[in-house]
């Protein structure tokens, strides 16, 4: 049997994540399907429901759904807590839904090992104030930037 994963999303079409899991699980000999899935804006949990009854093990979320995401987990790590913003939800061993995110540590990792950038002491300018940002702030932060301005199509929510 092959195990289950998938990307949810609305729109959906811009995900590379079947491509990247198909050959990562390639490199390390897993058997898996990993689907994109176009879900309804008002089915988020129905669908996260459906895909973890049908044997799923876990799921990347992407926008607009990482909050909805975070709150429909269980159990979330420290990661997501702080970003109040999950892209990963994993089934527990005791059936749980796990949500963590992992957006900071990606960004922060492709900017530093894959370009070979340096954050400390930059100027960063951040586009966008959705879960993917809440998720990356902290880890950005953490490489002590000279400043870090937040613009978005709408004020108030890059303020909060």
């Amino acid at each position: 049997m092959l195990d289950q994963y998938a990307v949810f999303g609305n729109p959906i079409k811009h995900s590379y994540s079947p491509i990247i899991h198909k050959e990562f699980a390639s490199q390390t000999k897993q058997k898996l399907i990993y689907k994109r899935e176009l879900v309804p804006i008002e089915s988020f949990a129905a669908s996260v429901d459906k895909f973890f009854r049908g044997g799923g093990l876990g799921l990347n979320v992407t926008l607009p759904f990482k909050t909805e995401a975070h709150d429909y987990a269980d159990i979330v790590t420290d990661r997501a807590l702080l970003a109040g913003a999950a892209n990963i939800l994993s089934r527990m061993p005791n059936g749980d839904i796990c949500g963590d995110n992992s957006d900071g540590i990606g960004l922060i990792t492709d900017i530093k090992t894959n370009l070979g950038w340096k954050i400390r002491s930059k100027r960063v300018l951040v586009l966008g104030a959705g879960g993917a940002v809440r998720g990356v702030l902290k880890p950005l932060l953490q490489e002590n930037p000279r400043s870090v301005v937040i613009a978005n199509r709408t004020v108030k929510k890059a303020e909060a």
